[in-house]
């Protein structure tokens, strides 16, 4: 089973950088996920993929996979683009959008 070694990016949900710093060492599935016909649960018969290791850098992350002899798969992390824009470019001559309202 190959191990994924990443650096999260940040949720939807949250405007900072909060939990991207880590790295994280978790395992891709095996086997696929089936649902339960009683209840409609989801369940998988792969435990490791329950698994989720977190290191301070990637030497950290990549030097527990030698050492246990797991196979593994590093993703390089993207950085995020911040296009700097102000309050005052919604109200410009030459917007590229014209306001509709």
């Amino acid at each position: 089973m190959v191990a994924r070694i990443y650096r999260p990016a940040k949720t939807a949900m949250q405007s900072g950088k909060a939990k991207t710093h880590r790295w994280v060492l978790d395992y891709e599935p095996e086997a696929a996920k089936s649902v339960e016909p009683l209840m409609g649960y989801t369940s998988s018969s792969d435990m490791k993929q329950q698994i989720r290791l977190y290191f301070e850098s990637q030497e950290d992350a990549v030097a527990y996979a030698k050492r246990h002899g797991i196979p593994y798969r590093v993703e390089k992390a993207q950085e995020r683009k911040v296009r700097g824009s102000a309050y005052a470019d919604n109200f410009k001559f030459n917007r590229v959008a014209p306001w509709t309202h």
